[in-house]
């Protein structure tokens, strides 16, 4: 399924106290690659910014005076993610708003298929800071230019952090598997040929394996399977 990392800034927490989005961003993903289809909008809330919400993105109502609506932009949006697979950092919070512009400009509620990074990061790092900065920290990934948070570079940071995350799963599930990996197929789907490439583990990924299965051990109190393996091998 066609997957798009998605991400909203807005005016302030909650979208039943009136609150609005104020920037959307989309990427779409081309297998285990970001690719260079996006979606970017900076939109007129309409309304004043809460000044806690202006201090984590930068954004005054100044200066989105000029900007769209979320109602303007709204077809455009919805025939960029249409099909996907949203993937999303802390889901709840962003399909709020958007089901909320979408009710105010008369239109139906999303109904894509969801994946909530969030919820996969505290499943993978129990008891672990799982915001955004923390996961590019634990999977390398440059963040620097990082000063305050903005949907579009969200949502680059969040689509490398999702590869991250899922690094070695395609490959198991024999999604992206082709003929240059060893693989052939005839005509109805039968595999003819398998030759199996075995890449070794880099450094960093076995110092992420040995960190993730401590969490596991931890959470587990002491129950992890797979480490007990690991001292039998």
């Amino acid at each position: 399924m066609r997957k798009v990392v998605l991400d909203t800034e807005t005016t302030g927490l909650d979208p039943k106290q009136g609150h609005r989005i104020i920037e959307v961003a989309a990427i779409e993903m081309d297998g285990r690659k970001v690719s260079k289809r996006t979606f970017h909008r900076y939109l007129n809330p309409e309304r004043e910014i809460d000044e806690g919400a202006a201090a984590v993105h930068g954004l005054t109502l100044d200066r989105l005076q000029d900007e769209p609506k979320f109602a303007e932009v709204a077809p455009a949006l919805l025939e960029f993610i249409a099909g996907a697979e949203l993937i999303i950092h802390n889901a709840p919070f962003d399909m709020g708003f958007l089901n909320a512009e979408l009710a105010l400009a008369g239109l139906p509620p999303l109904t894509n298929r969801v994946i909530d990074t969030l919820k996969v990061a505290k499943e993978l790092h129990p008891g672990k800071k799982n915001n955004l900065n923390a996961l590019c920290d634990r999977y390398f990934i440059d963040n620097s230019h990082r000063t305050l948070h903005g949907a579009l570079l969200d949502t680059e940071l969040l689509a490398e952090v999702y590869l991250g995350m899922t690094r070695g799963q395609e490959s198991l599930l024999g999604e992206e598997t082709s003929e240059e990996d060893g693989v052939q197929f005839t005509a109805t789907g039968e595999a003819i040929c398998l030759s199996v490439r075995v890449l070794p583990a880099s450094e960093e990924e076995l110092a992420l394996h040995a960190v993730q299965m401590e969490d596991i051990e931890k959470a587990s109190k002491g129950a992890c399977v797979w480490k007990r393996l690991e001292q039998q091998a």
